[in-house]
């Protein structure tokens, strides 16, 4: 008996370390259920800050097993709603807003970044930037919250209705009003290379979903029932199942994700090199004319390297605008470019594009009117331009006003300040690479948008030029780079990513980086272009497969759970 004694006590400790978690579990559902007034807001507020450290470049994965569920239980203290008293929801959704706008604030803050490039002129603007973007944002959370509340029950199915409800408005915040898909929570998916996998078959919306019932799964554990029984617990309420069920779940995504990490093997496209270019321009000093031939040649002479290691680059990657000119309207900055080309060798790079515009008068000097477009060249090594693709998803109040020229007629302009602002172009397209597999070239954020990163041709890999410049040593360059990984992975095509201050990085079609130039720093990445895999699901099939998660869910909401009988809750204020 002895020898049992030891282990005996270490199992007794850890029962007694267990029945404290539990204890300390629903003290806490119990205390954030019984908030009210001003301080219920400032939880949800609070929580919204403290989420957004599962987001890169912290990948605290582990805040939002705490933060979802406290959610939840504040959802519980709001009373019940109905069809003569709408103010439970409209409670709700007031949390929801609250928690949307502490999130948003805390991971789009690099936003203000871009106002003091040039202080003088639009620093005025940043507190309103700072604060009207999450505070528009959290009107999809409100929603979502006020929605699903309206619809509230008791147990685990309270629970799968929010996470349907808060999915959906995710999906909504990425489509509404041109879209703005920053910061799903499925981006968090990124920290680990095999559960990532799962966006070949979910996309980033899908694994959002998932993620959310799996981290609101300790919420089960409903408080209300605690208030009329007492000796209804978390043991006796069963709250391990649904846990359990949902970490298994999460558990299986990602030994998925490893296996199919384990069977692959990256091949390279023979006959490439790619040469990435980060020349780490600070933005302030990028137009400025006394730097533009200093900035020529710094790209020419970085262009011009001899590897370190490897074969001669036969394919240049500049970033977004790379040039303070007009590439196709300046032979000579065209003819000194063919001359750091190798024969046969490609030059890809942003640009700003000029094109005259017929319908506008010329002006009082007899210059012609120009629409202007951010653009992606591929050039030749004779220096002339093959093939053109111009910016289709513009950045509001970056690279164009909403009501421009109403705006213009007030006094303010674009962060590019560039009269009348950037022309969109069409959408996705594939152009043909001399050399290389056909490119899908992506200008900026437009990156960030699952499901539209490809034209009607689907390319052989993916371009990302970027000029991350606006926002300094922050967080944003970071989330960015993992939405990259993210789309590489929904479409099984890598990635080379070239950004003016960084992080520039070649991805493999597994998402994986292989290689990158840190943050603020001047460097070339030489590396071979690793071949695209066969189109994976959620290439094929785009968000299909989520709405029919939704549907599972919402199913499983309804059917799949017998509800405990809940009186009805005094009304809270």
């Amino acid at each position: 008996m002895k020898k049992n004694e030891p282990s005996n006590a270490l199992e007794e400790r850890a029962r007694n370390l267990f029945d404290v978690i539990l204890t300390r579990a629903e003290q806490a559902a119990l205390y954030l259920y019984s908030l009210t007034g001003w301080r219920r807001f400032a939880a949800a507020f609070g929580l919204g800050l403290v989420s957004v450290a599962a987001q890169p470049p912290f990948e605290l994965f582990a805040v939002l097993v705490f933060t979802l569920p406290a959610l939840v239980w504040l959802l519980d203290g709001t009373g019940e709603p109905s069809k003569q008293n709408w103010r439970a929801a409209r409670r709700a959704g007031a949390i929801g807003w609250w928690f949307g706008f502490g999130y948003f604030f805390a991971s789009l803050y690099w936003i203000g970044e871009a106002f003091l490039v040039e202080a003088e002129t639009f620093g005025w603007m940043l507190p309103f930037a700072v604060t009207g973007l999450p505070a528009g944002l959290g009107l999809f959370t409100g929603m979502a919250f006020a929605i699903a509340r309206f619809f509230w029950s008791a147990g685990m199915a309270r629970v799968l209705v929010l996470a349907v409800a808060w999915a959906a408005s995710e999906w909504l915040r990425g489509h509404v009003l041109t879209g703005f898909p920053w910061n799903l929570l499925g981006q968090v998916a990124a920290l680990s290379d095999p559960l990532i996998q799962s966006a070949a078959l979910f996309g980033v919306y899908g694994l959002t979903l998932i993620l959310m019932l799996v981290f609101f799964s300790p919420a089960s554990f409903d408080p209300r029932l605690k208030h009329q029984d007492k000796s209804y617990s978390w043991k006796t309420a069963s709250v391990g199942r649904p846990v359990l069920v949902a970490y298994m779940a999460l558990i299986l995504l990602w030994f998925g994700g490893a296996m199919r990490l384990a069977a692959s093997e990256v091949e390279y496209v023979d006959g490439v090199t790619l040469r990435l270019v980060q020349p780490n321009v600070e933005q302030r000093a990028k137009w400025l004319p006394e730097n533009r031939q200093e900035i020529m040649g710094l790209f020419l002479r970085m262009s011009d390297e001899a590897p370190k290691q490897g074969p001669e680059p036969t394919h240049i990657l500049w970033p977004e605008s790379a040039l303070p000119f007009l590439v196709d309207r300046e032979p000579v900055i065209r003819s000194a470019i063919s001359r750091i080309l190798r024969p046969g060798g490609v030059l890809m790079l942003g640009s700003v594009r000029g094109e005259a515009d017929p319908t506008r008068p010329p002006d009082v000097n007899g210059r012609i009117p120009m629409h202007f477009y951010n653009s992606f060249y591929v050039m030749g090594p004779d220096g002339e331009i093959r093939d053109t693709y111009d910016k289709a998803h513009l950045v509001p109040f970056g690279e164009y006003l909403p009501l421009q020229s109403l705006l213009e007629a007030v006094g303010l302009q674009q962060l590019t300040r560039l009269r009348g602002g950037y022309q969109a172009g069409p959408g996705p397209r594939t152009l043909e690479v001399p050399g290389a597999p056909p490119v899908g070239p992506l200008i900026c954020y437009e990156i960030i948008f699952p499901g539209r990163t490809v034209g009607a041709e689907r390319p052989g890999w993916l371009a990302n030029v970027t000029n991350d410049a606006w926002f300094g040593q922050s967080a944003g360059p970071y989330q960015h780079l993992a939405q990259a990984r993210l789309r590489a992975v929904e479409q099984g095509l890598p990635v080379a990513r070239a950004a003016n201050t960084g992080i520039s990085a070649m991805i493999d079609p597994y998402g994986r980086v292989l290689a990158s130039v840190p943050l603020n720093t001047a460097g070339v990445l030489d590396t071979g272009l690793p071949t695209a895999l066969s189109a994976p699901l959620y290439a094929r099939i785009g968000d299909l497969f989520f709405f029919l998660l939704i549907g599972v869910a919402l199913g499983v909401a309804r059917w799949g759970f017998s509800q405990p009988v809940l009186k009805p809750a005094k009304d809270q204020h």
